[in-house]
């Protein structure tokens, strides 16, 4: 049972409180990638942190929940942008 702990859990579970901490320190300006692909660079943040503001083209803005940024731009395996059911 300690074994699958530490090989399958213990790992998962980091993997999401980086993923976390990430998210939480996103701020205006960043580049990030969302999990359906999209490059844009944070133009704001709204409904207190939970919906984000991309900026993709230099008249176009898309809004997408938090949870849907896979990662800063640079930072994204391939790993990251798969959804998870």
């Amino acid at each position: 049972m300690a074994v699958i702990y530490f090989l399958m859990i213990r790992p998962q579970s980091k993997r999401q409180k980086e993923k976390r901490q990430m998210l939480d320190n996103i701020k205006k300006g960043d580049r990030v990638i969302t999990i359906g692909g999209i490059h844009g660079s944070v133009a704001g943040i709204k409904n207190n942190g939970k919906v984000v503001v991309l900026k993709v083209d230099k008249n176009m803005n898309i809004t997408v929940n938090k949870s849907a940024v896979a990662g800063l731009a640079g930072n994204v395996t391939e790993e990251d942008t798969q959804i998870k059911a």
